[in-house]
């Protein structure tokens, strides 16, 4: 059947009133077309808006200096020595980008089962942190909260029998934070998923003085193919053994998601993500629509590394998919994108504007 002004027509009178329809004047009192006939005017109109305050740049910071080098499974992004990392920092503030979050490649020698480079207050995480704010005080620095990057099993947590161990990984955790804070990390970012890390980690941060230092809580994470990417950047990908469907959520549940939130602000988190983040949408805006919580998403590593591949082989229009996709994040409810798209991101917007 076809549609007549939303009266039903069989298809077998079609033929015959083909020609009285094409001169028959269309009846349409509303015309949506009308509000996107220019660019103005969808601009007057348009629901959402992304702006450069909606964006967190990730970085790999990795030893050495004054060197970038490509991680192959993410075209365009690159390890970076501290310096340049400082030089990114400044490319950051320069875009108007309001904070980074930084992620290290740590050498396999400095890798063991408890993760113990994460508390070493010189690790390259907490140098970065001292340069960057040294020189661009005004930039955020996000700071992630997890033992992966620093141990030789490639998990977020201390194994014991081959099962991770909840409370004895908070502890770790939450010293982990203080070295963070001590570098002058504002925002600590817990991306683990143990139980009880948020709560733990805000007492220790306010005991010792921290009490503006942030808690952007990795609320919804979970355990998903897109981070493939991530790991071989930060070296855990060939050291991982298992998988971490223990602590990180099920792809099929976003009931739970909701507990994982509540729970989290109970704990004292300022900010809560979800990740990955087009996959799950819908979580996305069912946390925003419950809590009206600073709501955050990260667009992984493996959604990036999916338009970038597929714009570096002509078959998208990457800066028109890039767009579309941190949109997409906005229109969902998220308040701000943890995104590699960050730097790219900013300059169209700036030319745009």
């Amino acid at each position: 059947m076809a549609i007549k002004f939303g009266r039903p027509i069989e298809m077998r009178d079609a033929p015959r009133r083909q020609t009285a329809l094409a001169s028959t004047p269309l009846d349409l009192t509303i015309r949506l077309r009308r509000n996107r006939k220019a660019e103005w005017a969808r601009r007057l109109v348009r629901e959402n808006v992304l702006t450069t305050d909606d964006l967190i740049w990730p970085m790999f910071v990795v030893d050495g200096h004054n060197t970038r080098t490509p991680v192959a499974s993410m075209p365009g992004v690159d390890r970076l020595t501290v310096d340049q990392a400082v030089r990114d920092a400044e490319r950051a503030a320069k875009l108007n980008i309001p904070c980074i979050a930084l992620f290290p490649y740590t050498e396999p020698s400095l890798r063991d089962e408890h993760g113990s480079e994460a508390l070493n207050p010189n690790n390259l995480v907490c140098q970065s942190v001292r340069a960057i704010k040294k020189e661009f005080p005004e930039i955020g620095v996000l700071c992630d909260v997890a033992l992966d990057p620093f141990t030789s099993h490639g998990h977020d947590g201390l194994i014991e029998d081959g099962k991770i161990l909840n409370d004895e990984t908070v502890a770790v955790l939450v010293k982990q934070a203080l070295v963070q804070a001590e570098a002058g990390c504002d925002v600590i970012a817990p991306s683990d998923m143990m139980d009880g890390r948020v709560g733990a980690i805000r007492a220790a941060l306010d005991e010792a003085g921290f009490l503006d230092v942030q808690i952007m809580s990795y609320a919804a994470k979970y355990a998903s193919a897109f981070y493939g990417p991530f790991r071989d950047a930060i070296g855990s990908a060939k050291t991982l053994t298992g998988d971490k469907r223990t602590y990180q959520m099920d792809s099929a549940n976003s009931d739970e998601a909701l507990r994982e939130v509540e729970l989290d602000i109970a704990e004292g988190a300022d900010m809560v993500m979800v990740k990955p983040g087009m996959p799950y949408l819908d979580v996305v805006r069912r946390v925003k629509d419950t809590f009206a919580m600073p709501t955050f998403v990260y667009q992984v590593s493996g959604e990036y590394a999916m338009i970038a591949g597929a714009a570096a082989n002509g078959w998208i229009d990457g800066d028109r998919a890039m767009m579309e996709s941190l949109l997409g994040f906005k229109r969902a409810g998220a308040d701000g994108i943890l995104t590699y798209f960050a730097p790219k991101a900013a300059e169209k917007l700036k030319a745009d504007s």
